[in-house]
């Protein structure tokens, strides 16, 4: 149930034949945000010459488009690299300025994989790992070895110190059982967890 996504909004450029090719790649998690985001660039590059895009979502949606360039010289190209990388929950747009020189149709076709490429280097790339979000009320000379206990095995989200200190944590899904036996050992039984809800973060 993991998967791999972009890390971060991103760009990256590069010049071919004098035509400058633009990657924008960013995070989404829906169809809406990956069609709100190319139009964005688009709006921003009206001048182009073509504005390629391809998005991908962990819920198997996936759309690619060639946007005037001859047929699967740049959507399906850039559709490849993000499926190699095997990322998902993403959007890549690939503006071309044209600069006068014909590229081919195999130079077309590496001039997109490389933007595309390029882009998702600049992005880096996360796990966004399965599991469970957790709260938790301990007393304040526990909360060292509560602390040390969440974060071998996953990780704090949020805190909060008053009349006790109250934690937020992640833990991925195959890690609870180990960590709640360990909780409960260490604290003598005295600290409980409440789950909050489940859902992914990077890990």
């Amino acid at each position: 149930m993991d998967y791999r996504t972009v890390a971060r909004e991103a760009q990256a450029e590069f010049t071919e034949k004098r035509s400058r090719f633009l990657a924008y790649v960013c995070p989404v998690s829906t169809e809406q945000q990956a069609l709100d985001f190319i139009e964005q660039i688009r709006k921003k590059h009206w001048d182009a010459r073509h504005n390629v895009f391809a998005y991908r979502l962990h819920n198997g949606c996936a759309r690619c488009s060639d946007d005037g360039e001859p047929q699967s010289t740049a959507g399906a190209p850039t559709m490849e690299v993000l499926t190699g990388a095997d990322v998902t929950d993403l959007v890549v747009v690939v503006t071309r300025y044209f600069g006068g020189v014909l590229l081919g149709t195999g130079g077309l076709v590496r001039a997109y994989s490389t933007a595309a490429r390029l882009g998702l280097e600049a992005a880096g790339t996360v796990t966004m790992t399965y599991g469970s979000y957790f709260t938790l009320s301990c007393d304040y000379f526990l909360y060292n070895t509560v602390a040390a206990l969440i974060s071998a095995e996953g990780k704090i989200t949020d805190s909060a110190f008053e009349t006790q200190v109250i934690l937020q944590f992640f833990l991925p899904q195959q890690r609870q059982q180990p960590f709640l036996r360990a909780l409960a050992d260490k604290t003598a039984g005295c600290v409980c967890t409440a789950k909050l809800k489940d859902g992914f973060l990077p890990f």
